[in-house]
């Protein structure tokens, strides 16, 4: 029997850059539990609030998985998403988005990823993407999360293959295919149908792609 399995949400949060598309990435804590040190999107597992937020910024607790999105970009980042697009906020308190609820359309659900039973941690995760304006700037807690950054696809991608960066199986598979997407428009029409790896990616890829030793 596999073990338990946790309700989580991820966001891919985007602009369009002078070199084009550029997405917010960070790097967890070197004392994470889960894949310290690893890139990463924002987000994270749901909390029991998030069912409440849900009702209240979308009318339905079914969207609890967008509302620990919303949620988990401000704790990590400092940036809440509102009905007025994304923003620089105080991590502590929900009170910009609570005054200005995001609609549904503003997180667009591109991914679904499920972990296997053998995964040490697993989580049923749900990605989102957001549309950014240019001039914001993440400010991750310090705790959780050691740095975040606007990076294109390709650089991330290149660092990792440099082995100056470690990315995990779904953050990798992800970054593949948004790395086709050339403006945020492309990105938000993006659906990925994702996959676990085969032998052939296990035998390409650094074992630190499916495993946290």
């Amino acid at each position: 029997m596999g073990n338990e399995i946790r309700k989580a949400a991820s966001v891919i949060a985007a602009r369009d850059g002078e070199r084009g598309l550029e997405v917010l990435v960070l790097e967890r804590s070197s004392m994470s539990r889960f894949l310290p040190g690893y890139v990463a999107f924002p987000g994270g597992a749901a909390d029991r609030e998030d069912a409440s937020l849900a009702k209240r910024w979308f009318g339905s607790a079914a969207e609890a998985a967008r509302a620990c999105a919303v949620r988990e970009l401000l704790e990590e980042v400092g940036l809440a998403l509102t009905a007025d697009g994304l923003g620089a906020a105080d991590r502590h308190a929900l009170d910009a988005v609570e005054a200005a609820p995001p609609r549904p359309d503003q997180l667009r659900r591109i991914a679904h990823w499920i972990a296997p039973a053998d995964i040490p941690v697993r989580f049923d995760a749900e990605y989102f993407a957001v549309a950014a304006p240019g001039d914001v700037d993440p400010h991750p807690d310090g705790a959780e999360i050691a740095h975040a950054w606007w990076a294109s696809p390709s650089e991330v991608l290149s660092e990792w293959e440099g082995g100056r960066r470690k990315l995990y199986w779904p953050t990798l598979f992800t970054m593949l295919n948004i790395g086709d997407c050339r403006t945020v428009d492309e990105l938000l029409d993006l659906r990925i149908t994702t996959r676990e790896p085969d032998d052939g990616d296990v035998k390409r890829y650094p074992r630190s792609t499916f495993w946290q030793d």
